[in-house]
């Protein structure tokens, strides 16, 4: 698997205005998509984290590439105080807890 998380910054009144476009459910229909994260710490006032999980590098790429892709970023950007740091890479799965 191969994906990103990114870290950005965002102000209270855009949160839920985030959360409602960052788990549109057209992000499933994207070729290799896999999983999306959204997390706001406790520990860190107006901080987002956001991850995308893909199949594989191929398909993060293909996706990077992707004008509709642009336009997405687009629309959850405007939400954010400032550019995403983002941390690309390969991601190694641990195994799941029994419950």
């Amino acid at each position: 698997m191969y994906g990103t998380v990114g870290r950005a910054h965002v102000r209270p009144e855009n949160r839920d205005r985030l959360a409602d476009v960052m788990m549109n459910p057209v992000y499933a229909e994207v070729p290799g998509y896999r999983r999306g994260y959204l997390m706001f710490p406790e520990n860190r006032e107006n901080e987002v984290l956001i991850v995308a999980v893909f199949e594989d590098r191929e398909a993060y790429v293909r996706n990077a590439d992707d004008p509709a892709q642009h336009q997405r970023y687009l629309e959850y950007r405007a939400l954010l105080e400032d550019e995403p740091e983002w941390s690309d890479g390969e991601w190694m799965e641990a195994p799941t807890g029994s419950g």
